[in-house]
């Protein structure tokens, strides 16, 4: 990356989230990074998100773009539809986030800087080192769950992360090019393991910073039980096929 400020895109996957979108795009307005861009992916909201988007989009000046898409397919393959149009536009930085504003993004800045001034291929906004922490209003056998799973996929692909399941991260572009995106299988929340998964099988460096992980205040859960079955599947897949 250049000395001068690099292009950071924020992709951000929406469906039905029209009352989070506009907080969001506040917040990563708020932080006055220079070169920040938010792109939204729409998977064709029934509830009206994809209007609110391109409404953004119109007044922000060109910082804000919206990729429209005609189906709900997966977050996987939203993310990587995002990540796509992000490098094609010159993205620098890619950070991914979700819309449900579990994801501080006051945090970005440190995000970037670890990637301009460290060896990370990509940082994690990470749960469970020195700092992080879940929502408070998680109930023990949820907090229970997740640290389960992260055990769970390091036991059997040895990550050595702490979150690794995490969905807030920023990637190099280079990083991005280097992992192959249009070869990535995984969909839904075992998306997060597969990225990470290629990023180590290539010799390259994760890093995490701490985040406070906080419950969604408007909306639902997209976390059904056919993700978490594929999402407990994920890892032994990723194994056998390596």
């Amino acid at each position: 990356m250049t000395s001068s400020a690099p292009k950071i895109v924020v992709v951000v996957p929406t469906y039905n989230e029209r009352e989070n979108l506009p907080v969001l795009a506040g917040l990563l307005a708020e932080l006055e990074l220079p070169e920040l861009h938010l792109l939204v992916v729409d998977d064709n909201s029934p509830d009206g998100t994809g209007e609110v988007a391109d409404k953004l989009a119109a007044e922000s000046g060109g910082t804000i773009g919206v990729l429209h898409r005609t189906a709900k397919d997966g977050l996987g393959r939203a993310y990587l539809a995002g990540m796509a149009r992000a490098l094609d536009e010159g993205a620098e930085i890619v950070i991914q986030m979700d819309a449900d504003l579990s994801h501080p993004s006051t945090v970005i800045p440190a995000m970037v800087e670890t990637l301009r001034t460290t060896d990370a291929a990509v940082v994690l906004g990470s749960r469970y080192v020195p700092g992080g922490s879940t929502a408070s209003e998680w109930p023990w056998h949820r907090k229970a769950l997740s640290a389960w799973a992260n055990l769970y996929v390091n036991t059997i692909l040895r990550l050595g992360v702490k979150d690794a399941t995490a969905g807030f991260k920023a990637w190099r572009a280079e990083t991005l090019r280097a992992i192959d995106l249009p070869s990535v299988h995984s969909n839904g929340y075992s998306f997060q393991v597969e990225m990470n998964y290629r990023v180590v099988k290539r010799g390259m460096v994760i890093r995490e910073v701490p985040i406070r992980f906080e419950e969604r205040a408007v909306g639902v859960s997209k976390m059904s039980l056919g993700v978490q079955l594929e999402s407990a599947m994920a890892p032994w897949k990723l194994l056998l096929n390596r």
